[in-house]
């Protein structure tokens, strides 16, 4: 990667960071954006960078499910994480150990004025009335799958079949990225941003509507 590249990466990435910021509340004084898309796709990368610029926090969905709840984890996210934050409180959810298969301790999330939530299915149908934003990763599932599979090493393998039909099930009843305001594709020198199926773009701008969350051209 160039220096040039790399800079404009940040540039784009520090436009939507901004775009971000600007969005109203969505739930209580908080601006709740989510990073949604296939396992594997890129959406811990992508929050990473997004968070180094927003100072904001990030709630991985990795610590809400479990190996028996895969994608049952709504009640929770509501109980522990919603209805504190839209109340102005700080949120105490209890992150889930994949080693030890068992929900922790207590763990804060505050309420700022933008919190992130990375995860398959965080731009589910329950949860879409409390964001602001909904960011999909645009990796089809094969090729995701593929990453994550190589990621996590031979040793996940059985889990890795268990989750592809899980996923699988799980968009096919509740789809994420029709309702998408963003779609990012990764690129070798950064990110590419295109307007969501949810927006229409413009002539001189990417998406038009309120939620204008990807950086104009």
């Amino acid at each position: 990667m160039t220096e040039g590249t790399d800079r404009a990466d940040r540039t784009d990435l520090d436009r939507a960071a901004d775009v971000l910021r600007g969005l109203p509340p969505s739930c209580g004084p908080v601006r709740l954006v989510a990073v949604d898309g296939h396992a594997g796709s890129g959406k811990s990368t992508l929050a990473a960078h997004l968070t180094a610029r927003l100072g904001a926090p990030v709630l991985h969905l990795d610590d809400l499910a479990s190996h028996e709840e895969l994608f049952a984890w709504t009640e929770r996210m509501e109980d522990q994480v919603i209805t504190p934050l839209s109340r102005g409180e700080v949120a105490r959810y209890h992150p889930y150990d994949w080693n030890l298969r068992t929900f922790g301790t207590p763990r804060a999330l505050p309420p700022a004025p933008v919190v992130l939530v990375e995860g398959v299915g965080a731009g589910r149908r329950a949860l879409r009335p409390h964001l602001a934003a909904l960011l999909w990763m645009e990796r089809g599932p094969e090729e995701s799958w593929a990453r994550g599979r190589h990621r996590d090493g031979p040793a996940q393998s059985e889990f890795w079949d268990g989750w592809t039909v899980a996923e699988t099930r799980h968009f096919s009843a509740d789809p994420s990225r029709p309702f998408a305001d963003t779609l990012i594709r990764e690129r070798p020198e950064g990110y590419e941003w295109l307007p969501g199926p949810a927006v229409t773009a413009g002539p001189n701008q990417i998406i038009t509507q309120s939620k204008d969350t990807s950086p104009r051209k």
